[in-house]
């Protein structure tokens, strides 16, 4: 294992040790969720850094690999600072990252993740209505990577593919509206943009998916670690929702 390396990061999080350090948290495509301690990177010239969100490059260094080593970086794209103005952005800024660094194992490569996450990044300029059902489908390739995927291919009970509108809280398989029947209200609504289906996506069929995703991420990604998702996952969705409201 590499006691040093250098590459594109995206910022998990930070939190201060000592007098002004900081261990920050990165996800990086190769090495996966990997810490390191920032000299002075609470301080006020570097704090801005370090915020969760941030597309930088990082330089990890140690004696040996599996110590907690030093980190260095220089800012790429100031995705928190950019994400202020906006409440919502921020918001599912701080979800995903929240989410990565709860969700992830250390040092384990999920490159298709931080991909995701890059291209999440990316795209919020556009509008966080408009990232929205990325992000979705962002958590649901998480718990792909995690081994808890979907399957929204066909109906669990008919194997049909046509009609497909509910998916079960127990299997993760998707339900025909004609299959389900009477058990319905016990079914999770599944959004049509989660089937790939394309045209406007609405803050409600993005708020059914947050919570399509968000049952199994508590389930399975963060009940795992008899603990639950973290409190920005729960800002988010209740962002959107009041949102609709």
């Amino acid at each position: 294992m590499s006691t040093e390396w250098q590459g594109p990061a995206v910022v998990l999080g930070a939190r201060p040790h000592g007098e002004s350090g900081a261990v920050v948290t990165l996800l990086t495509e190769a090495l996966g969720r990997h810490a390191g301690l920032a000299k002075g990177g609470a301080s006020r010239a570097q704090s801005s850094l370090w915020m969760p969100g941030n597309l930088v490059e990082a330089r990890w260094v140690a004696r040996l690999p599996d110590q907690l080593g030093s980190l260095s970086g220089e800012l790429v794209h100031p995705a928190a600072a950019l994400a202020l103005e906006d409440p919502l952005a921020l918001a599912l800024l701080s979800a995903a990252c929240a989410v990565a660094e709860g969700a992830l194992p250390e040092r384990e490569p999920h490159p298709r993740c931080f991909q995701g996450l890059v291209a999440l990044i990316a795209r919020l300029p556009e509008g966080a209505l408009a990232t929205l059902p990325d992000y979705v489908r962002w958590e649901a390739e998480l718990l792909t990577e995690l081994g808890y995927g979907l399957d929204l291919t066909r109906c669990a009970l008919t194997g049909g593919m046509e009609d497909l509108t509910w998916v079960s809280p127990r299997s993760g398989r998707a339900v025909s509206a004609a299959a389900a029947g009477p058990w319905a209200g016990r079914l999770l609504p599944l959004p049509r943009f989660l089937l790939g289906q394309s045209g406007p996506v609405s803050a409600a069929e993005c708020l059914a998916g947050l919570r399509l995703t968000g049952h199994f991420l508590a389930r399975d990604a963060f009940g795992h670690q008899h603990r639950g998702p973290p409190p920005a996952r729960g800002m988010l969705q209740d962002r959107v929702s009041a949102a609709i409201a």
